[in-house]
């Protein structure tokens, strides 16, 4: 019987996606990449997952790409390697930043090329202290994809952005957790407990207000102050009319934990 390379749990509104093959330190393969942009799709759609987990198997969240998959065929001829990431990874990057609930990633162990832009999509990020990430597309004489060059010098800067790219040095979890990269850098044992514990509570949230706030949050990248202050006012005001806003203040005032839609 065949392994399945994406495992899929589901527990009280929260999904976890583990990419699953052990063995190849769950480098991608294109069945694996479809699998996991299907499964954030039905993450969005389905109402009864309010929060998502992407981590791995084994001892690496995830290399990248296979690179079996991309080396030249009987012909000779050699994938082109900028379809292979319009047609494959960008789709899962989009999936990943406009889903309307939070999406956390527990990054088990290394995560490698497209394996950390997969990470540094997410909404939060924790990893276990023996993790590393490592940009090493120059070592084959290629450049970053999966996202890494947008999100990467957004979150460290562009002098940390390029040394890290530029050199291929690994980065450890701790100093990746001092720079702000990651959101926590967790002992191995307690990784997975405490991010499902995390994701729990988030998912007893007002999933609303998350998506307007991760609205916001991508939003003011490209944005002015003036346009973000009139962005903020719109939210708002939409957030101010929601059931969830009245269910919140209701408790608030009823001294009783808020109960989300």
């Amino acid at each position: 019987m065949a392994q399945e390379t994406l495992l899929k749990e589901q527990f009280d509104g929260v999904l976890r996606l583990t990419l699953n093959r052990p063995d190849k330190l769950n480098a991608l393969t294109p069945e694996m990449r479809q699998e996991l942009l299907t499964a954030l799709k039905d993450a969005h759609d389905t109402s009864e997952v309010r929060t998502v987990i992407l981590t791995g198997s084994g001892r690496a969240f995830c290399t990248g790409q296979d690179l079996n998959d991309i080396l030249p065929d009987g012909t000779g001829e050699k994938p082109d390697l900028g379809d292979v990431l319009t047609q494959h990874y960008s789709p899962i990057i989009h999936a990943i930043r406009q889903m309307e609930k939070p999406v956390l990633c527990a990054v088990n162990g290394v995560a490698t090329g497209a394996g950390a832009g997969l990470a540094f999509a997410c909404d939060m990020v924790f990893a276990a202290k023996s993790a590393k990430f490592i940009h090493a597309f120059s070592r084959l004489g290629l450049v970053p994809g999966a996202g890494a060059s947008f999100h990467l010098p957004r979150m460290v800067g562009e002098v940390r952005a390029k040394g890290l790219m530029l050199t291929g040095m690994p980065l450890t979890a701790e100093r990746a957790a001092d720079w702000g990269l990651i959101w926590e850098a967790i002992e191995d044992d307690q990784l997975q407990g405490e991010v499902l514990d995390i994701a729990t509570g988030l998912a007893k949230g007002p999933t609303s207000a998350y998506a307007m706030t991760k609205h916001l949050i991508h939003a003011s990248a490209d944005s002015t102050l003036e346009d973000q202050l009139v962005r903020e006012a719109e939210m708002q005001r939409r957030a101010g009319n929601s059931e969830n806003h009245a269910e919140g203040l209701n408790a608030f005032l009823e001294k009783r934990s808020p109960v989300f839609k």
